[in-house]
């Protein structure tokens, strides 16, 4: 285990019946760290990023994230606040504008006035150069757009690390690139991010790990 990792896996399995998708895996992230994971469909890279996150529970092995011990279930909820999550999917809400969508967890989570969310939010917008789109509905949106408000609303909650599964593969090929610059812009800010990915023009130039 690395002194002060981000994140450390140690000897991780997962089965999902009869099939043994991961087989005591072990690695550990830094702190400022993009680590990168690339593989065939069914491979296993969503399921060890689910892991990390702690959206799935592994059948053995030991996981920290951010000092916490994830594989002790007495501790495993005090994750919250210290990852975002962004999906394949926006998962926007349709009848709420962008900051909308972006405050709605710092308000109804977190306790934030709707003054202090609104702030963070349009830093958060800002961030991901979608300011100027703060009162626009997601149906206002383009796809990469969309999925910029979702960074935005992952990032809002302030975030040690950010888990990105499969973020560009929903979106038409003209709209990628918009959504990796921001990832870029995120890795070139030091924050610690693990990607699973199938662009392989992000991977290469951001991580030392794939």
């Amino acid at each position: 285990m690395m002194k002060n990792a981000a994140i450390t896996l140690s000897r991780i399995t997962k089965s999902f019946g009869a099939t043994q998708v991961l087989k005591e895996i072990s690695l550990d992230v830094s702190p400022g760290e993009v680590l990168v994971l690339i593989g065939a469909s069914g491979s296993g890279k969503s399921t060890v990023l689910r892991i990390m996150s702690g959206l799935e529970k592994a059948d053995g092995g030991e996981i920290w994230v951010n000092g916490i011990p994830l594989h002790d279930q007495k501790r495993s909820r005090d994750i919250c606040g210290h990852v975002g999550m962004v999906f394949q999917q926006f998962n926007l809400f349709p009848h709420k504008t962008a900051l909308g969508n972006v405050t709605l967890a710092l308000i109804k989570a977190q306790k934030l006035s709707v003054a202090e969310a609104n702030a963070r939010g349009m830093a958060a917008l800002e961030r991901v150069g979608l300011a100027d789109r703060a009162g626009h509905y997601p149906s206002q949106l383009s796809g990469g757009q969309q999925q910029r408000v979702a960074i935005a609303r992952a990032l809002a909650v302030q975030p040690k690390i950010m888990f990105f599964d499969e973020a560009t593969s929903a979106l038409d090929p003209e709209l990628v690139g918009e959504v990796m610059e921001v990832m870029r812009g995120l890795a070139r800010e030091g924050m610690t991010m693990v990607v699973v990915t199938h662009e392989m023009g992000f991977a290469p130039d951001e991580s030392p790990q794939k």
